[in-house]
């Protein structure tokens, strides 16, 4: 019988009602989504899972082929034809242990449908199929019809859950090919925009933001429970990873696990307004591809390091934003009203530990995301990725002086992603 919490998430949250008739095996402890739209290999990507090595629970995958009502025919026609062959390689693919299942959604509605609706159906059954023998402290796995991942994938993450047995979710490390038969433009512009997501997230860990983390859709896991009672996903047509999980991080104990490996392809893509796809195909058109400038980072430390003077200034009534912070900082905070953020805060918290804590709830990715826009736009522009992300392994004197190219300069920061985990 589904838990009352989980039958209030239904009524309130619920998009469709049990989609696979079949019960579960009794002990399901990870449930892999795969959104699926106008995927000519996926099944390269189920074969990938397929041969992962097995973890002592089952594990099920679902995957969920989409298309908003009224979509180009040749794009139902892929669809179908996915599905069809995905049928067959399923049929011929029985374990008990590691069990397939195919959804077909063909006419979303166009306001809606998108990879964040494509999602929520997927991670909404899973969290039903866990639920069904009271497992929501299972695993539900984001992961992409276009990934590779590699054997360790699924024990890894079983491992990692626990070992960590109080993290609501984790952060799955990942590489995009840098070689292989596609032209090697393909994977210059692929390295050049991982730079750029790698170099993101060390700017936020050198500014010393407490949740930064990765948030891509194809490398992410959750607990069921914590799914559920964060009001699961959204139907966002893009960017849906980075909003779930930043409700994720900010629960705090969240992790990144580094001892397994997602493979996201590098090949050019329309099929969202940002992400690999649509970089890659943006390099390969002749656009420079730009990141953000290592000053929008600077100031941002300096904000962080003053929140105790915050705390103190706003429990002895002055919450002004301090005069002596940079430019880009002052003229942030005063956008947000800052004087009466920090008053608020403070009539709510005891200690300055307290007040740390709300403070970055306040403060969350999407903000910080926010001011280093406000920062790009507002006083320092743009910057290329290669020169920015040899800046900051400069100012982290981490032996950024070998890097001769690009792919050098990519490796280092993979290192530091990967020297970051927890397991």
């Amino acid at each position: 019988m589904p838990a009352r919490e989980t039958d209030h998430y239904f009524r309130r949250f619920g998009y469709y009602d049990r989609l696979i008739p079949t019960p579960p095996e009794p002990d399901l402890g990870i449930v892999v989504v795969i959104p699926c739209f106008n995927e000519p290999d996926l099944i390269a990507s189920l074969e990938s899972l397929w041969f992962c090595e097995r973890p002592e629970c089952p594990v099920e995958v679902i995957v969920v082929v989409n298309s908003p009502d009224g979509c180009p025919e040749e794009i139902r026609r892929q669809n179908q034809s996915t599905l069809n062959i995905g049928a067959e390689w399923i049929a011929q693919h029985r374990d008990a242990r590691l069990m397939f299942h195919a959804l077909h959604f063909p006419g979303l509605p166009p306001k809606q449908a998108g990879v964040g609706l494509a999602r929520k159906i997927g991670m909404d059954e899973a969290l039903r199929r866990l639920d069904d023998f009271a497992r929501t402290e299972g695993i539900i796995v984001g992961y992409d019809a276009d990934c590779r991942c590699g054997t360790n994938y699924l024990t890894a993450l079983e491992g990692h859950f626990r070992k960590n047995p109080q993290s609501p979710g984790c952060s799955i490390y990942f590489e995009h090919p840098l070689s292989g038969p596609l032209s090697p433009v393909v994977y210059e512009a692929a390295a050049a925009y991982e730079l750029h997501l790698r170099y993101f997230v060390q700017a936020l860990r050198y500014a010393g933001l407490p949740h930064a983390h990765h948030t891509l859709g194809s490398c992410m896991a959750v607990r069921a429970r914590t799914y559920r009672d964060q009001g699961g996903m959204n139907k966002r047509k893009a960017g849906e990873d980075f909003y779930f999980l930043h409700k994720i991080i900010a629960l705090g104990g969240f992790t990144d696990l580094t001892s397994a490996t997602v493979y996201p392809s590098p090949r050019p893509s329309d099929r969202v307004p940002f992400g690999t796809g649509k970089a890659v195909r943006d390099i390969l058109s002749g656009r420079q591809f730009d990141t953000y400038p290592l000053e929008a980072f600077l100031d941002l430390k300096q904000l962080v390091e003053r929140v105790p003077e915050f705390y103190r200034r706003g429990k002895e009534g002055n919450p002004k934003p301090l005069a002596d912070l940079p430019p880009s900082v002052r003229s942030f905070l005063a956008n947000l009203q800052f004087d009466n953020v920090l008053s608020e805060i403070c009539e709510n918290t005891s200690s300055e530990i307290t007040f740390r804590k709300r403070f970055f709830r306040w403060f969350d990715g999407f903000r910080a995301m926010k001011f280093v826009h406000h920062a790009r736009d507002c006083l320092y522009g743009d910057g290329t990725v290669q020169v920015e992300a040899a800046r900051l392994v400069a100012t982290l004197d981490c032996g950024g002086s070998e890097a001769k190219n690009l792919t050098d300069l990519l490796n280092i920061y993979r290192d530091l992603d990967r020297s970051r985990g927890a397991g």
